[in-house]
């Protein structure tokens, strides 16, 4: 076996963590590099976690282990980053 990661395993790593990364952008933890703003758009967010679950799911049983490993880190972060941001957005006043 290779030591090094594959060309695909390093597309499907950079696919991911690139997902990753705007959905941290989405959730308000990075800045956004288009705006240079902090902004938090829980939409978004969602959508980016669906996308990843649905290519976890997609792609079971088909991974390397430090893929699945990867996908399932990147996922888990971004699900302890939403609830988060959606407790906040909950106890913030409304209009506030």
């Amino acid at each position: 076996m290779e030591s090094t990661p594959s060309r695909s395993a390093a597309l499907f790593l950079q696919l991911v963590l690139g997902l990753s990364q705007g959905g941290m952008i989405a959730l308000g933890k990075l800045m956004n590099p288009v705006t240079r703003k902090v902004e938090v758009n829980l939409e978004g967010a969602r959508d980016t976690i669906d996308t990843l679950e649905a290519i976890e799911s997609r792609t079971r049983g088909n991974l390397e282990p430090d893929e699945a490993r990867v996908l399932r880190q990147v996922l888990t972060d971004l699900r302890l980053n939403y609830v988060e941001e959606l407790k906040k957005a909950s106890s913030q006043p409304a209009g506030g």
